[in-house]
């Protein structure tokens, strides 16, 4: 099997949950920057719970929630004929999970300094919530919704724990970037680790670079 397999699918992988995450994130981060709901301290603690929780605790739980036994697996099985348990399908859905608050809090950070002024004067003028979503509170957070693409990408990239439980360790299935890893050094390749490791090493300080750059860019010119 060639090393260029657990990369593209270890690419594939942080590409789509990225994107899924992007499009679950907004309303929750939304909501979160806005609401007064006595119940916010709560669902907050909910969406950060991926940061403290060990990736193994968040993985056995995923993976009886996803098991065949299960509700959520057993539908996933009528529906598509196989298990959500070690498929790839699983990890984009455990991964989702792990990567839920690198979504989150960079987007509520970035909708609750829009402030409500803006807002209320769209509506004022006859705007919709949403227009006024889409043309004023968007626009103004594009770098808190670049921040938490970046990072949800990168978290995504470098798991471990929780791909591990979920997913096993399947060659072109669910053997991605970590993993690999792992079965290198299980099996003394340390020309392999040392040459993937290297390459996530340089991905994710570049990755840290970018986002740091934005905010010092984003603080000079208050955007």
């Amino acid at each position: 099997m060639s090393l260029w397999d657990p990369i593209l699918l270890t690419l594939k992988l942080a590409g789509l949950t990225t994107l899924i995450l992007l499009v679950i994130s907004m309303p929750i981060a939304w909501w979160l920057a806005n609401t007064r709901a006595r119940i916010r301290p709560a669902i907050e603690a909910l969406t950060a719970l991926p940061l403290v929780l060990p990736p193994t605790v968040l993985g056995f739980y995923l993976l009886i929630l996803m098991s065949p036994e299960s509700t959520l697996g057993g539908a996933w099985v009528r529906v598509t004929g196989e298990a959500l348990t070690f498929s790839f399908s699983g990890l984009v859905i455990a991964s989702i999970f792990y990567s839920l608050p690198f979504a989150v809090q960079p987007l509520q950070t970035a909708f609750q300094s829009v402030g409500q002024g803006m807002m209320e004067a769209a509506a004022t003028l006859g705007a919709s919530r949403w227009d006024a979503f889409r043309t004023i509170a968007l626009p103004l957070s594009r770098r808190g919704v670049l921040t938490a693409a970046v990072l949800s990408f990168a978290h995504t990239m470098g798991e471990f724990g929780v791909v591990l439980m979920v997913g096993g360790n399947i060659p072109g299935r669910t053997r991605v970037i970590s993993i690999e890893i792992y079965s290198a050094v299980e099996t003394l390749d340390y020309a392999t680790a040392h040459w993937l490791s290297g390459g996530l090493l340089v991905f994710s300080f570049a990755v840290l670079s970018i986002v740091y750059l934005m905010n010092q860019r984003g603080m000079r010119t208050g955007v």
